[in-house]
């Protein structure tokens, strides 16, 4: 019974590790940029919640939306005043400018709010779920099924609607899309603010079980960056499914091996299946 809590635990943990990686793949399947700094991005999500809960006493569903809402702006904000001008530059200006930009985010964070870890009252979502002897809190129950919901409403959103067209005409062929009447700058700008919503909400909710610091976005960027690279760049349905392997494997690891360990696991995994896959469980290869 223990086993079976801890395999639920690992892939609800997997749909938020889905939830923020999506935003990082749609970028790179759109515009073959690479953001070092979508985990800042996560962070300022649980920071947003942080100031929400702690000056207006609002719960979730109001930090939630509050922080995906502001990162949409800040995604917007990025693309026009930074990304946009380096889109068409080297790969190196790329990594450096996302990278500086990271940095830039991590330490103002510092500069506000300190070293100091922020946890949000452990009353936000209260309780727990016994499902025949498995034992889950509803912080994790909630925040898992709310993340496997958006990822799913994203791919659709891609998918299924003529908005998610215009995006994966832009991707394809940003000319081609200008003589349509696809306005490229405009489909970019949002796809960086989906991007950052995505990870800005996975932030708000992680924070309802998981103490920050300005200095967890780093641990939030590598993540992303394994689930993306394992489950294919530019794939949002390789990211669930990563997503949901990747925090299955924490869990499992951590139960067998200690806590310590379970990185190391991901990481070797990882490495073994894009040596035998390198183009990742749905990507293609260029």
């Amino acid at each position: 019974m223990i086993l079976l809590q801890i395999i639920v635990g690992g892939l609800l943990l997997g749909c938020v590790y889905a939830l923020f990686s999506a935003g990082l793949t749609l970028i790179w399947g759109m515009m073959n940029v690479i953001n070092f700094a979508h985990g800042e991005f996560v962070m300022i999500g649980m920071y947003a919640a942080f100031l929400i809960v702690t000056w207006l006493h609002g719960g979730p569903l109001i930090f939630a939306p509050a922080a995906a809402a502001l990162l949409f702006l800040l995604g917007i904000l990025v693309y026009f005043g930074l990304i946009r001008h380096i889109m068409r530059g080297p790969m190196i200006a790329q990594i450096l400018s996302t990278f500086g930009l990271a940095l830039l985010l991590r330490y103002l964070t510092f500069w506000v709010f300190t070293a100091n870890f922020k946890t949000l009252p452990d009353n936000l979502i209260p309780g727990t779920l016994n499902l025949g002897g498995i034992l889950l809190g509803m912080p994790q129950l909630v925040v898992g099924a709310t993340a496997f919901a958006l990822t799913i409403l994203m791919h659709l959103l891609l998918t299924r609607t003529a908005l998610g067209s215009q995006l994966l005409a832009v991707a394809e062929d940003r000319n081609a899309a200008m003589l349509m009447g696809i306005r490229p700058d405009r489909m970019q700008a949002f796809a960086w603010g989906l991007s950052a919503a995505g990870a800005g909400i996975a932030g708000a909710l992680i924070a309802t079980f998981y103490p920050f610091s300005p200095g967890v976005g780093e641990t939030f960027a590598l993540t992303a960056f394994v689930v993306v690279a394992f489950g294919g760049f530019g794939s949002v349905p390789g990211a669930l499914i990563a997503g949901l392997l990747i925090g299955l494997i924490q869990s499992l690891s951590a139960y067998y091996f200690g806590a310590v360990y379970r990185d190391v696991v991901v990481y070797a995994l990882f490495v073994l299946i894009l040596w035998v896959r390198p183009q990742g469980l749905m990507g293609k290869l260029a």
